[in-house]
């Protein structure tokens, strides 16, 4: 299962998209980090890279 972002929460840092080893991760028209369902491995690096734990599993 991908992992979530909660648009909410999100600051928009970008410190996500810099750690997914795979790219799954990008940046939004509103700034904010969303997560391609299709090339996220569901790995949890991500989750310890935000700041704001805007991301969950």
């Amino acid at each position: 299962m991908p992992v979530n972002v909660n648009q909410d929460t999100c600051i928009g840092c970008g410190a996500c998209v810099g750690v997914c080893p795979v790219g799954a991760l990008s940046m939004n028209d509103e700034g904010k980090s969303v997560c391609d369902e299709g090339t996220c491995i569901d790995c949890g690096t991500c989750l310890s890279a935000c700041p704001v734990e805007a991301i969950s599993q």
